[in-house]
Formats: structure tokens, C-alpha cells, sequence
């Protein structure tokens, strides 16, 4: 059980994204799972650790949280600072198939390990997403100046350094997506606990996991192509100018052959 208070009817759920990669290998602590690593904390509480960058914690307070991430500073790489985070309730109550209420608690039959690890992946999920997204922001406003510039002008200053690394960008992100915290995956605990499915199905459509990812893949899809129009804008400039250079170093080696044509010619 991830809480052994029976008084106890509610508790919070904090999910911390601190870094890009954590190494969970022999953590010490009462190990309570391993796919994800989840440790008693205290009394009652519970911190998932995900190796893609969050920890959730669950009934822990504030001084047990930082003490828990300062536990974690060496074993995180790709610091993120300051760090995302996303916040929930979870409440002990029947488990209906109705969707859990927007900005309400999320209503479980108990606060065993198995449902405390799907809520926590649900939420670890979510507050990667909300990086993403912002992320994918950035780098819209990043392009919208090239594009602007180049409905303006027919023409871009911008150099190819610049667009790959608004290529580079796009490709961080679309390999968080993808690789690391796989998204469209169900957590491991639903291959042991297929009751939980619904429970999850729930928490998928509350955080709109699917829906963000498709958004976001789309819009990574614009950015891809958008950088790709303008590296080829900026390959056609150099391409020019090369064709130009040639040109202009034909006409001068034309123009010394007359030259010294013409100086013999004249002795």
C-alpha cells in the first residue's frame, strides 16, 4: 500500500521533471517496485522515479520532496532548470466510467502500489508533454521572423548554422516523443494488473496524452518541412553565388588570354 492510514482520504501528487535522463541502477531505500523505481519516503509516502527525467511524488511534503531531489542531483543528467511541474489530487472514491472531473481529484478504489504507479506515469507523461509544448513554441516564434522575412523579401539573410538549429531542435523533441518516454506506451504495471486499464483509459483522456502527441507531432512535421524550404533557399543562394564566381573567373581568364594574345601580337 502506498498509504497505511485508513483516516487518510485524499493526497497529492507532484510531478517534478528535473532533467533529460536519471539513473535509477542501485538506489538505496525501500524499493517498493523497479519498472518504474518507485521507494517508500516517510511514514506514508511515495516517490516514482522515471528515467526519462521525473520523479512524482506521493503524500510526501515539501522538505521530503527537496530532500528526495537533492538525493537525485548525481544521478541526473540534462539538468532542466527551473523545472517543469504538475500537480493532482488523488482521492479515495468508487471507480466509475465516467471521466474524471477537469481540474478535479482523481477518484481511486485505494491508494494500492499498482494505482499509485499508473496515476504517476499518467502525470509523468503529461509534465513532459508540457515541456514539449513549450518547447515547440519557442521554436515556432523562432521561425516566424524567417518566415515573415521571407514573404516580405523573396529572400532570407538568415544563415544555415541557424536553420539547423532549428532542425536540431525539432529532432530533440521529436526523440523525447518517441525514444525515451514513449508516449503511446501503457505502463508495465497494466501486464499484471489489466483491471487497471480502465483506470488508465481514464487518465489518458483527463491529460489528453494522444491528442498532445498528435499535436505535437504536427507541428513538428511544419517545422521539419518549413527549416528543410529554407535550407534549400539558403543552398540555391550559395549555389548562385558559386555560379557567379565561375562565371566571373571565366571572363577574367578570357580576358588575360586576349591580353597577352594581343601583347604578342603587338611585339
Amino acid at each position: 500500500m502506498a498509504n497505511s492510514n485508513p483516516i487518510t482520504q485524499q493526497l497529492t501528487a507532484h510531478a517534478l521533471l528535473i532533467g533529460d535522463r536519471i539513473n535509477t541502477a542501485g538506489f538505496e531505500g525501500q524499493v517498493l517496485s523497479n519498472t518504474p523505481l518507485a521507494l517508500r519516503v516517510g511514514a506514508n509516502g511515495t516517490a516514482v522515479v522515471f528515467r526519462y527525467g521525473v520523479v512524482v511524488f506521493i503524500g510526501l511534503t515539501a522538505d521530503e520532496e527537496a530532500e528526495f531531489v537533492e538525493r537525485l542531483q548525481t544521478r541526473t543528467f540534462g539538468k532542466i532548470t527551473p523545472s517543469e511541474e504538475e500537480w493532482a489530487k488523488i482521492q479515495i472514491a468508487r471507480e466509475s466510467g465516467e471521466p474524471i472531473p477537469v481540474g478535479g481529484p482523481i477518484p481511486v478504489m485505494d491508494f494500492s502500489l499498482d494505482r499509485i504507479l499508473v496515476v504517476s506515469d499518467a502525470l509523468a507523461k503529461s509534465v513532459v508533454l508540457g515541456r514539449d509544448e513549450k518547447e515547440v513554441a519557442n521554436v515556432f516564434d523562432t521561425i516566424d521572423p524567417f518566415a515573415r522575412e521571407l514573404a516580405r523579401l523573396g529572400k532570407t539573410s538568415r544563415n544555415r548554422t541557424d536553420l539547423l538549429k532549428l532542425m536540431g531542435n525539432a529532432l530533440l523533441v521529436q526523440h523525447r516523443l518517441s525514444g525515451r518516454v514513449a508516449v503511446a506506451e501503457k505502463p508495465d504495471v497494466l501486464w499484471d494488473r489489466p483491471d487497471l486499464e480502465r483506470l488508465y483509459a481514464r487518465l489518458e483522456d483527463e491529460y489528453e496524452l494522444s491528442e498532445r502527441v498528435e499535436t505535437l507531432n504536427r507541428k513538428l512535421a511544419v517545422i521539419a518541412d518549413t527549416a528543410t524550404t529554407l535550407a534549400d533557399i539558403v543552398d540555391t543562394k550559395r549555389s548562385l553565388r558559386l555560379e557567379i564566381i565561375v562565371v566571373f573567373l571565366i571572363a577574367f581568364e578570357i580576358v588575360i588570354t586576349f591580353y597577352e594574345i594581343y601583347a604578342r601580337q603587338g611585339h
